[in-house]
Order: structure tokens, then sequence, then C-alpha cells
């Protein structure tokens, strides 16, 4: 059966999966690059940037089963860009350019309507107002029997989390403190949810940790 995946989600020690203050210039908040040191090295981040190449250890296979089977993403809208309120415009296609990584339908939660975004590879983005389970609903559809993955940021991964529709969990402990930022588990409790441990794996750079719902 398919699910709705939280996959390589990287987190501080402290229990952060962006530093604060986010803007263009950091995207990921400030300090918030540390937090993927682990994925830089891999085989696949250097393909997906276009380049060869990169280790092929146990992180780079974490952050290959991080792709598979994703059949459709959702995304908050900070996973998007940087503007805030209606769009002005339609220069701003995305972080990644013009061939992002994603390769399949992308559904990206707004307030503010705008027309879908056709970009190489596969990469659709359809920007939905009407909420997680409108955007869920949407990806399923488009995934047909694949996963469906949510990529982030924290606010998004915690609305789909409280709403108890996540099935698996990989989240990605970094050896990095932020101080601050955005809290990801925050007051919730996952053993309520129905979350166990089902897979931890240390490597040099980071350690692997996989929950499943059930």
């Amino acid at each position: 059966m398919a699910k709705l995946k939280v996959q390589a989600f990287a987190v501080s020690i402290d229990g952060f999966g962006a530093g604060p203050r986010q803007s263009l210039e950091a995207p990921l908040g400030v300090g918030g690059e540390s937090l993927h040191e682990w994925f830089f090295h891999t085989r696949t981040f250097r393909q997906m940037m276009g380049g060869e190449g990169g280790d092929t250890d146990v992180d780079d296979e974490f952050a290959r089963r991080a792709m598979h089977n994703m059949g459709a993403w959702i995304l908050g809208r900070n996973m998007f860009g940087p503007v805030r309120g209606p769009w002005l415009d339609d220069k701003w296609k995305g972080w990644w350019g013009d061939n992002p990584p994603y390769h399949v339908p992308t559904f990206v939660l707004t307030h503010h309507p705008r027309a879908s975004i056709t970009m190489e590879g596969g990469t659709v983005f359809h920007f939905v107002t009407g909420g997680i389970h409108e955007a869920l609903e949407r990806a399923r559809e488009a995934a047909q029997e694949r996963d469906v993955r949510v990529g982030g940021g924290v606010a998004t991964v915690r609305q789909y989390l409280q709403a108890g529709l996540l099935d698996e969990i990989h989240l990605v402990l970094s050896p990095s403190l932020l101080g601050t930022g955005e809290a990801l588990l925050s007051g919730i409790d996952l053993l309520q949810l129905g979350f166990r441990c089902t897979q931890h794996v240390a490597t040099p750079r980071a350690s692997h940790v996989v929950l499943t719902k059930g």
C-alpha cells in the first residue's frame, strides 16, 4: 500500500529542523546548512547536482532510499521559495533552477493561487490553497500506487504529524547544535501517534532513525 512519508529529514541534536532567520541568502536559516553535511559527500547528492563521484556508503544508501518509489511530493511554501503574500509575478520558480530534484508532480501549500509550473525533468509544481488534506488527496491521485513524500519544511511536517497522516519518518540526526530555530517535535507525542523505532544506524556524519506507525 502506498504510504505518506517524511524521508531524509535532517534535525540538529537540539531538535531543530531549520535555523533562525530564514531568507533568500540563508534558505535553511542561520547555521541550517550544517544539518545536511551528511548528504553533500554522497553520490546521490553529486548526481542530483549534475556532477560525478561521491561516496557510496551508508549515508548514500539512505539518500537513495529516500527517493525510491516516490510518486508525488508535498512542500510548504518556504520549501519552494522565500516569496511571501500574493504572487506578484511568475519569475520565481523554486530554489533548484530549471531542473528541480523532484521529477514528479509536486504540491506546494500556499494561501495564494498560482498557475501550475512545468519544469524540466518531470517536475510540475501545483499550488494548493485548500490545506494539507487537499494537497494529500491530489498528491495521492497523482502518485497512483507510489508513495507520497512530505518534503518539509518543519511547519508542514508538524501539520501532517499532528493530523495523524504520516506513516513513516526517516530522521537524520546531525551532530550539530543550532540553539534556536524551528523545532520539529516539540510538544508532539510520537508514542501516542503510534510510532516506534524500526531502524537506527550511526555513521561518522549522522545517525539515521526510521520511525514507523503501527
